[in-house]
Order: C-alpha cells, then sequence, then structure tokens
C-alpha cells in the first residue's frame, strides 16, 4: 500500500498534538515524562513499513537546523517568563557558578574524551563539547520552576522559597547556556576552516564570538523586552477578539528578538531568554502573565513533542548504528560522571545542602540544544565522523530523556521535602 507522505504527516502530527494534551491527565506526578512517550510514538510510527519516510538528520542538515532552532527559542521564552526572582549578581549566584565553572568544565571535558577516547581530530573534539553543552530541563519538565507567580517572591529567603533553588537553579543555567555555548560551537567551526594555530582565530573569536555577539545580544535582549513589555501591559485587553489572541505576543515577542538579534550579529538564544526576563520583571503580578506562559508552553510542549517523534524515528533509521563499545562508554560517563563532577565543582562552597547540590549536578539533561548546535555545527564547517557526532550525541540525549525524565519527579519530592 503506497502513503503520501503528507497524509501520514498529518495523521502523526494529529496523534502528537493529542498526546501533548492527554498525556498529563495520565501520568500526572508519575515517574516519568511525556518524551519519553513521544520517542516511542515515533520508534513505532517510522517502523510502519507503509511510512514512506524516514527522518535523517545528516541527510536533512539543514531541516534539523531550523526545527530545533525554532524549538529552543520557543523554549527560552517560556522559561524566561516563568523565572519569578529578579535578575542580579547575589541573587542568581548559583546560575553564575554553573555558567563559570560547570560549563567549561563540561566542553572541556568531553572534547578531551572524544579526542582521546574515541579518537577524534580536535575540531570535532571541540564540537562534541560545544554541543553537550547546553542543558534542556524542557526535556524533564519536572524539573523546571512552575507557573508564573509560583515560584519565588520578592523575599526569597523563606523556606518554601528555598524548596525551589534546585528548580530556579535548572531552569536559569538552561536559559542562559543555550547561547553561551555558541562561542564554543564557533571555534569549533574555526579550527576546522581555518586550522589549529591560534594567530589564525584567537583574536577575532574573542573579540566578535565572544564580546561582541554576547553582548549584542544582552543588550538587545534588554531593550527589545522593555519595549514588549510596554506594549503588552499597556492596555488590557476588553473586546472579544482582544481576549481571543491574548498571549500571542510572546511568540511575536520570541520571533522578533531572535531574528532582530541574529541581524545586526548578535547571539538571538541569549536575547531571547534576556526579552522573556525583562518581560516577566516588569509587571510581577499582572494577571495577564499567566496568558503569556499558557502560549508559550503550549507551543514549547508541542515542538517538544515533533521533535522528539522524529527523533524517534531517526533512531529506526539507524542514528546510533555508528556507535562502539568506546562511545557508548563516553556517552555514559559525560552523563553519569562529567556532568555530576563538573556541577559539584561548580557549587563547591555555595552554601546549598548536600540534597540540592547533588540534584542540580545530576540534572545536566540534554535535548534539543545539543541537537540545534551539532546541526549548526555540521552545517557550517567540515568535520570528520560526523556520522559518530550524531549517533554519540543521539545515545547522550535518549540517556537523558529516559535517565532524567523517569528521577526528575522522585528527585524533586525528595529534595523538596526535606
Amino acid at each position: 500500500m503506497v502513503v503520501e507522505l503528507y497524509t501520514v504527516g498529518l495523521v502523526a502530527v494529529g496523534l502528537t498534538l493529542l498526546g501533548v494534551g492527554v498525556l498529563p491527565r495520565f501520568i500526572g506526578d508519575r515517574a516519568v515524562s511525556m518524551p519519553i512517550f513521544f520517542v516511542g510514538f515515533g520508534v513505532v510510527l517510522f517502523s510502519l513499513p507503509f511510512v514512506p519516510f524516514v527522518p535523517d538528520p545528516l541527510e536533512q542538515g539543514e531541516s534539523a537546523e531550523h526545527l530545533a532552532e525554532f524549538g529552543v527559542i520557543i523554549a527560552l521564552m517560556a522559561l524566561g517568563l516563568k523565572i519569578d526572582r529578579r535578575p542580579g549578581i547575589a541573587e542568581w549566584s548559583v546560575v553564575w557558578r554553573l555558567l563559570a565553572v560547570t560549563m567549561p568544565l563540561s566542553i572541556a571535558g568531553a572534547a578531551l574524551l572524544g579526542w582521546w577516547t574515541l579518537g577524534l581530530v580536535v575540531p570535532t573534539a571541540v564540537l562534541l563539547g560545544a554541543v553537550i553543552a547546553p542543558t534542556d530541563p524542557v526535556l524533564a519538565s519536572e524539573a523546571q520552576v512552575g507557573e508564573p507567580g509560583k515560584g519565588f517572591a520578592e523575599d526569597h529567603d523563606r523556606p518554601e522559597d528555598h524548596e525551589k533553588e534546585v528548580r530556579f537553579a535548572l531552569s536559569t543555567e538552561a536559559g542562559l547556556n543555550d547561547g553561551l555555548a555558541f562561542p564554543f560551537t564557533n571555534l569549533a567551526i574555526a579550527l576546522a576552516l581555518v586550522g589549529l594555530a591560534p594567530s589564525n582565530w584567537l583574536g577575532e573569536w574573542l573579540l566578535v564570538d565572544v564580546v561582541y555577539k554576547i553582548a549584542v545580544g544582552t543588550l538587545a535582549g534588554i531593550v527589545l523586552g522593555w519595549i514588549l513589555a510596554r506594549i503588552i501591559f499597556i492596555t488590557v485587553p476588553e473586546t472579544q477578539v482582544a481576549n481571543s489572541v491574548q498571549g500571542i505576543e510572546a511568540l511575536a515577542g520570541t520571533l522578533i528578538a531572535y531574528g532582530a538579534t541574529e541581524v545586526v550579529g548578535g547571539y538571538g538564544f541569549i536575547a531571547v531568554f534576556v526579552a522573556a526576563t525583562m518581560v516577566r520583571n516588569y509587571e510581577r503580578t499582572h494577571e495577564y502573565n499567566d496568558s503569556l506562559h499558557d502560549v508559550t508552553e503550549f507551543t514549547e510542549q508541542a515542538v517538544m513533542a515533533l521533535i522528539m517523534v522524529l527523533f524517534g524515528g531517526a533512531l529506526v533509521g539507524g542514528l546510533l548504528e555508528p556507535l562502539t563499545t568506546e562511545a557508548i562508554v563516553v556517552a555514559l560517563v559525560i552523563v553519569f560522571v562529567l556532568r555530576p563532577l563538573a556541577g559539584f565543582v561548580g557549587l563547591l562552597g555555595s552554601g546549598h545542602d548536600r540534597a540540592e547540590t547533588a540534584a542540580i549536578a545530576f540534572f545536566g539533561i540534554r535535548g534539543l540544544g545539543s541537537f540545534y548546535y551539532l546541526s549548526y555545527g555540521l552545517n557550517h564547517g567540515v568535520f570528520p565522523d560526523a556520522d559518530m557526532l550524531w549517533a554519540l550525541v543521539g545515545v547522550i540525549v535518549l540517556i537523558s530523556v529516559v535517565v532524567h525524565g523517569i528521577s526528575a519527579t522522585p528527585v524533586m519530592s525528595l529534595v523538596e521535602s526535606e
């Protein structure tokens, strides 16, 4: 039986969206997360003999890049709109530790493992380190902060607020390291294009990829976020039409902040997250925050589900076939040793108790960001062993989806009960 791709696609998307709407009613607080179901659905769907298409991120590199890119920016806006604690040096100290210490250690450790254990050339090993840098709590949403107004209050010294410290740390780390992984991805591309000699890339990389693009992304996020907040909260929707499109400004702001920042050469991921936190902090108690949150939350979950279904299909198509025993060992070390160890080092002296430290260090969830940066890197540079990279990143994300997805609910309950 020959079935058109379009027809199969309609059914697949419909079933996926149905799952997004219905699954939360059944899994509730159980030790399982939705991405596990969608990966499984993708495996089943693309195993059917009449399905005329199997996803292949190597063959469909540009499509994979842009789909993952859209998923990341929506997730960043959704995260930023949920962060209740005002940005600050002291208030966000745990985040700065994870970004300044844990993230570089994770990148260096993964690159070293790839080079030493798997024999990857230096540019490919550096790309591996950059790709596994972004964390992604959307794949274990049980570890995220909750809806706006249900995270931290103005005075976050109360016991109930400290119970949310793990969620806050993981959410804000994911919000910022998605953008900060870009300089290291660009470093890998530079090494692949112009060679290892620092004289060929160091100056431009530091000035443009590190200083300029991060600064522009941050500044653009502040300015565009303030403008967007003014537009959103200047009036209250009163007409039927206005009420029917409540919250759509969040999606519009996501696309504007990302696209405008990229046009001027900044990091759009940073701009989107910063803009979202600006909107969230502009009118913290306004009920319209709920509408903004609801729209981005649904879009985030829908895009995540579709990507996970395609990921399941890629697994059926042989994504993991290039894996060797050494590569599987490297994947396990990255998930269960490297990230937790780097997390513990980053949190030394932070004042968090052992349970909080262990939870923050353990939940280095990999997902959409890793897919995006790998696609982007391979589309902009020539890297040997690209199939091995996809297999390695694929198994890391698969392990993360299963292990972190199953453990998030019981671990969060245990930490917050102490």
